[in-house]
């Protein structure tokens, strides 16, 4: 039944172009980055992220600038500077640049793995340790690779390698790996792993004739750090004040030693590992991936909160990120002329000059991952994952955090109906404050599950999206009822008004409206498009989407528009995940930062004519699904035209090209084999002419 409703009532349209250059334009912030590797060539700094390529900057991290020309692998894992070439290594192969990070070039000769993830040098030899397919040794600066494994544990990855003379050690990443030394060029590997009980080696750092082994955590074995005082030939625990033990990272700067951890930032041994203090003040991201040192200046990368400076032995940190604007954002609230961001890993933003400029306004902020915002005149309220509620009366300039009576700190969402402040947490519920976040009390009565994502207020009506439908009180809270009269996917994402019409956003099976506070819902389209959040401006609806970009309607949802040309033109992924309207500036919360675009390039650019030209195209879900490791996908095009059909992993990056060119009007089936691929969701999406849809699939081993 509801799938013929769909066929009749949802067309993806497409826009007429009006202005050539209409398009997304980035604000200039919010800043940060997921930064997985920092190396240093001379004054150079080049910061490596985890899906957006390599950055430079020349003014000691003060500003950065995108240095990605030739670079297709933007997932970078290591770098290696040897005389004039610097070798960046990723996910998707090695590259080298010889015009320091202008333009690289892709160098695989030998190479049967193109997942790089860590570099040695030594005299005229430079080693590669990869994924899976173990060391790597050239001997011509890096024109050509030979495989150098013997000895070396198989299928294994290789997270680190360092040198002491002609000792050339590595660390390897897994339950049975430890610690491989190498005394003739990498031509025979033997373990070194007397004193080690937990063997899963993350990083490397050596000190002289000493050496330091960081770990994660093993089935029951703890992580932490090992050390080495005779070359590998016995290894001591040295974790004494680590009260973080999943190490990332280590680096070593005379007599300090630094490990960076997974959650828990930066400690400093002063004493050669016999005792570790933290030194995080600063860091407002502290899961700590990589190190760079450069005389007294201490750069650390962080995931998500881009790169970090100390100039003091880390007794503090400050933020250098300027230019580096690859971030989630999953947030916005708005007053007046200011506009708040909240990030997933660099807390809050502010700009005062819509969007041309942005700082950070963190001051008392104990967590950066902002789930949600919101304001009651002067007060603004963030939502944290973990660390509960966080209140500033000053404009964000400062923040305390504002829990009494909180059982759980995973803060979903806001909603503010006059005096009465209600918040939806992962795990306990709704709580009510009636005087501005000094106290919460939950008020529960008639939920069948406590996880909230959403909660919206319509006069008198408080409406709470859950993992089991939408609620409703009418008494302040005191009491909820179900109302789900209508809707067939349960799982509420988000919630939304507009006027009289009152949204309720799915995890599967799109967007429904009610009309009747309530009493019935009904399906207004976009199924399958992971649809995340809404936005208004009269009856346009805006949908952001983690799989399509952003979607719009411009009849309350009967009609919904979408073409990568035309709504999301200039957009650089189809993960957005929030929209906010200021002005006459529809804003865009995506994996890369804050976007913005006049309404008006949008709204007036439909060209009805358009209407029904994608009828007669489609996009099945494939079957099965989930899938281990082949499985089917069918479509159907009306015409003879050029087609498209790609897999995105879950970071928007393509993985394959499953077709590319042009086929005559009929029936397809395409069977995708990901054999290869990890376990883990992915997306397909189908272009062809003016037709574009996109489908979540997944592959479970």
């Amino acid at each position: 039944m509801k799938k013929n409703v769909i066929i009749g009532m949802i067309q993806l349209l497409s826009f007429g172009i009006c202005i050539s250059h209409a398009q997304w334009i980035q604000t200039n912030g919010p800043f940060g980055g997921n930064i997985r590797a920092l190396a240093i060539n001379v004054e150079d700094i080049f910061a490596g992220t985890y899906e957006d390529g390599v950055f430079l900057s020349t003014d000691q991290g003060l500003n950065w600038t995108e240095v990605n020309n030739g670079l297709d692998g933007k997932e970078v894992r290591a770098f290696a500077i040897s005389e004039t070439k610097i070798f960046a290594g990723t996910r998707s192969g090695l590259y080298i640049s010889t015009d320091n990070g202008a333009n690289w070039t892709n160098v695989m000769m030998g190479l049967t793995n193109p997942d790089i993830r860590s570099f040695a040098i030594s005299g005229n030899n430079i080693f590669a340790g990869t994924w899976k397919d173990g060391v790597f040794l050239s001997t011509d600066n890096g024109d050509s690779w030979n495989a150098v494994n013997n000895g070396l544990p198989l299928s294994k990855p290789v997270r680190s390698i360092v040198t002491i003379g002609d000792n050339i050690f590595a660390g390897v990443l897994d339950f049975y790996g430890g610690v491989y030394l190498s005394t003739d060029n990498g031509a025979n590997w033997n373990a070194v792993n007397n004193g080690m009980i937990s063997k899963s080696i993350t990083s490397l750092a050596v000190s002289g004739e000493n050496i330091f082994a960081g770990k994660y955590s093993a089935g029951t074995y703890s992580g932490g750090i090992y050390l080495s005082t005779d070359k590998g030939a016995n290894w001591t625990e040295v974790n004494n004040g680590l009260t973080n033990l999943e190490i990332e990272s280590v680096v070593v700067n005379g007599n300090n030693v630094f490990a960076g951890t997974y959650g828990g930032g930066v400690f400093l041994s002063t004493d050669n590992g016999s005792s570790w203090n933290e030194v995080n003040n600063g860091l407002l991201n502290t899961d700590i991936r990589s190190f760079a040192i450069n005389g007294n200046n201490i750069f650390t990368g962080s995931a998500g909160g881009g790169v970090f400076l100390s100039t003091d032995n880390g007794s503090s940190w400050n933020d250098r990120n300027n230019g580096l604007m690859h971030i989630d954002v999953h947030s916005f609230a708005i007053n007046g002329n200011n506009i708040f961001t909240g990030t997933h890993s660099s807390g809050v933003f502010l700009s005062t000059d819509n969007g041309s400029s942005w700082h950070a306004v963190n001051s008392g902020i104990t967590n950066p991952v902002i789930n949600s915002l919101a304001i009651s005149g002067e007060n603004i309220f963030a939502g944290t994952e973990g660390d509960g509620v966080f209140l500033s009366t000053d404009n964000g300039s400062s923040w305390n955090a504002a829990n009494n009576g909180l059982t759980d700190l995973n803060v979903r969402s806001f909603a503010i109906n006059g005096e009465n402040i209600f918040i939806g947490t992962k795990e306990d519920g709704v709580f009510l404050s009636t005087d501005i976040g000094s106290n919460w009390n939950a008020v529960n009565n008639g939920f069948s599950t406590l996880w909230i994502n959403a909660i919206i207020t319509s006069g008198e009506n408080i409406f709470a999206g859950s993992s089991q439908g939408v609620f409703l009180s009418t008494d302040n809270g005191l009491n909820w009822n179900a109302v789900n009269n209508g809707l067939t996917d349960l799982f509420i994402y988000s919630m939304a008004i507009n006027g009289e019409n009152i949204f309720a956003v799915t995890q599967n099976e799109g967007i429904f409206q009610s009309s009747d506070n309530g009493s019935n819902w009904n399906f207004i389209g976009l199924d399958y498009k992971a649809v995340i959040s809404l936005a208004f401006s009269g009856n346009n609806i805006f949908a952001a989407s983690e799989s399509g970009g952003i979607y719009l309607s411009t009849d309350n949802g009967v009609n919904w528009y979408t073409n990568h040309s035309n709504v999301n033109d200039g957009l650089p992924s189809i993960w957005t995940y929030s929209l906010a309207i200021s002005g006459d500036y529809i804003f865009a919360g995506t994996k890369s930062g804050t976007w913005r675009r006049p309404l008006s390039e949008i709204i007036t650019g439909i060209d009805d004519s358009k209407a029904n030209a994608t009828a007669g195209f489609s996009l099945d879900q494939n079957y099965p699904n989930p899938f281990n490791p082949v499985t089917t996908i069918s479509f159907s095009i009306l015409n003879s035209s050029y087609v498209s059909l790609k897999i995105f992993n879950d970071l928007g990056k393509e993985v394959r090209t499953l077709v590319n060119g042009v086929k005559p009007i009929g029936e397809y089936q395409i069977e995708f084999d990901a054999s290869i691929l990890p376990s883990g969701v992915y997306f397909y999406r189908l272009q062809s002419g003016d037709f574009t849809e996109t489908k979540k699939l997944i592959l479970l081993r």
